[in-house]
């Protein structure tokens, strides 16, 4: 694999560096809008199934559907990721995406329909997540530069989770969710176009099409892989809690609505700004020495919550546990160091469709366990748990530093 001279810097490049490279300007605007895309048609979708059937439950499963089906998308579709040209592969998916929102968007389109065309494009998702990402190392070499680019397309999706919801509404108040649809299949169509047009064809990493192709078993038969997909998966599915049991609590300190906006935000600005610190002031060595103490503290903030803490200091320890997830930019350097790089495609894939069902689960899970024990005390023990849980990993990638993963260890 030929990579750019940009990508191997001996320090810290920086995210301006990152933008220097023409192909990648490509996927970062693709991306951008991509995710409008995402968001809008969640919020149009949603509420033209309300708008239907007058069901909280069928609005609810809509939005719900959008996490589940990752997990087949996953295991089904990974391999596509590596058995054709990324380029084709994420032109592919833009142009399904924007096929099966126009179908939404079509006048008579029944219920049951809405719903199995969301399962369509959840499933597509991941594929084109691990593909785009695998693509970043072709892009920008497998240093420094594939970090910060993969840390600038989290901060995105992080942004949007800030202001995306918000934007969504208020164009639902100027547009019918049909219309609000259509400007979705508009944004899909954009990336496509950006990603045919400002990337480069690059062949496909194995050519093995009609032989059976390492999946995802196999890559999670690989020590060293299997471990450090753990390390994204499992602090993820604790780290959910407060957020799904955000409106309860918000109603418990008698919040109203602004609290419950407040405490929706803190997190994702938390981790925003731990990625932007580490990716703009720490080199590549001192992010990957700092990764496993700051994965073992940060969900240690959620045991604050045991002490029953007013809305400003709840707000502070989500910002301190989301500023601690800057422990994934040392985690993305390692995965591509131990993944081969004819199945980087595939491995992505796995850990986006992974990453999206362990928060499904931790979700609901969290709705479990305040039903059962409350909600400050649910929180406090996803903190406790979580943590134990980080640390016995931390300790295992300690252990198998070694194994199967050339490069400095953790």
């Amino acid at each position: 694999m030929s990579a750019p001279p940009q990508a191997a810097p001996a320090r810290s490049a920086g995210y301006g560096r990152v933008f220097a490279v023409p192909e990648f300007r490509a996927v970062f605007a693709a991306h951008v809008l991509s995710m409008l895309g995402v968001i809008v048609s969640e919020v149009a979708l949603t509420v033209l199934v309300y708008d239907r059937t007058g069901s909280p439950l069928l609005s609810a499963l809509t939005f719900a559907l959008g996490f589940l089906p990752y997990a087949v998308g996953g295991v089904l579709l990974a391999p596509v990721a590596d058995r054709f040209p990324a380029r084709r592969v994420l032109v592919t998916c833009d142009l399904v995406c924007a096929a099966g929102v126009a179908l939404m968007a079509a006048p008579g389109t029944g219920t049951g329909t809405l719903l199995a065309l969301r399962c369509c494009l959840a499933v597509v998702s991941p594929v084109f997540t691990g593909t785009r990402t695998a693509t970043l190392a072709d892009v920008l070499g497998e240093g420094d530069l594939f970090v910060l680019g993969r840390s600038l397309l989290r901060i995105v999706a992080q942004s949007a989770l800030l202001v995306g919801y918000g934007l969504g509404g208020l164009l639902l108040t100027a547009v019918a969710p049909r219309r609000a649809l259509l400007i979705t299949v508009g944004t899909f169509l954009a990336s496509a176009a950006l990603l045919r047009l400002g990337t480069r064809h690059r062949p496909a990493r194995t050519g093995d099409r009609d032989g059976a192709s390492p999946g995802p078993p196999s890559l999670l038969s690989h020590p060293r892989i299997r471990l450090l997909f753990l390390l994204f998966w499992v602090p993820a599915a604790f780290a959910v809690v407060p957020e799904a049991l955000a409106a309860p609590y918000a109603a418990a300190l008698g919040g109203g609505s602004a609290g419950l906006g407040l405490l929706m935000c803190a997190l994702p600005v938390g981790t925003v700004a731990g990625e932007l610190f580490a990716g703009a002031r720490l080199r590549p060595p001192a992010r990957e020495r700092v990764a496993l103490p700051l994965l073992c503290l940060t969900l240690l903030p959620y045991l604050g919550f045991a002490l029953r803490p007013g809305l400003p200091a709840s707000l502070l320890l989500l910002l301190l546990s989301g500023a601690g997830s800057a422990y994934t930019l040392g985690l993305d350097q390692w995965l591509v160091r131990a993944v081969p790089q004819e199945a980087r495609g595939r491995a992505m894939t796995v850990l986006s469709a992974g990453l999206m069902t362990v928060q499904g689960v931790g979700m609901a899970l969290a709705g479990v366990a305040a039903q059962a024990v409350g909600v400050r005390a649910a929180v406090a023990g996803a903190g406790a748990l979580g943590t134990l849980c980080c640390c016995g990993l931390a300790l295992a990638a300690r252990r198998t530093a070694h194994r199967g993963t050339p490069g400095p260890t953790p």
